[in-house]
């Protein structure tokens, strides 16, 4: 089965940490290549990117026919989604795993999603 690995962590705090400390910032990085590498090693990666910031994204919705966007994020939160993963693990326990060693979860949070598969007939 494949799950989504979403990262959340705190986007202010983040960038005032860059900004405080390009040089702890940039060994975070390394830390994500070299997780990055190791879950490709072990053949479970089956794809994963860093996101830009909420400053970044638009949101639409469609209403009465009308599309309507909305640039920024969707809602106000403490944690935004900042990266995924995508895995192919054999069960929840091994997803855990893998989602344990990313080192974003040091200071927000991962959310581990089973990715639904659809047939057509």
């Amino acid at each position: 089965m494949q799950y989504l690995l979403l990262i959340y962590g705190d986007e202010k705090a983040a960038e005032a940490y860059m900004a405080s400390n390009p040089e702890a910032a940039q060994a975070d990085m390394t830390e994500y290549f070299t997780f990055t590498d190791e879950v490709g090693k072990a053949g479970v990666l089956r794809g994963g990117e860093g996101l830009y910031p909420t400053s970044a994204a638009t949101t639409i919705r469609v209403r009465d026919g009308k599309t309507l966007t909305t640039h920024g994020p969707f809602a106000e939160t403490k944690e935004q989604l900042g990266g995924y993963y995508v895995v192919e693990c054999e069960n929840l326990d091994q997803a855990i795993h893998w989602a344990s060693k990313i080192p974003g979860a040091r200071q927000g949070s991962i959310e581990i999603r089973p990715i639904m598969e659809f047939t057509r007939e």
